[in-house]
């Protein structure tokens, strides 16, 4: 297979893998506090919805954690692309 065509379909696979790692939600309950936390395998947001007080509406953004996030993503998206550029034969 060539060199541009492998190199292509995995970036194009590995951003969809990058895009529903950083947006993919995960509920949790907790007895006095729900709230839906967002990024893999950091979570960067965390959006509360319901406390022991009611239901709320709290966004929490952790700037660091989603840098984090993104090195992690695209080092192994640059590490891989070296990989097939250094192995591949055309």
């Amino acid at each position: 297979m060539n060199k541009n065509i492998q190199l292509l379909a995995f970036m194009i696979v590995w951003i969809v893998v990058t895009v529903v790692a950083l947006t993919w939600g995960a509920y949790v309950i907790w007895p006095d506090n729900v709230h839906t936390d967002y990024g893999f395998p950091f979570d960067w947001g965390i959006h509360t919805t319901n406390t022991i007080a009611g239901p709320v509406d709290k966004w929490s953004v952790d700037i660091t954690a989603l840098v984090f996030d993104l090195v992690f993503w695209l080092g192994i998206m640059t590490i891989i692309t070296a990989l097939i550029l250094y192995t591949s034969k055309s």
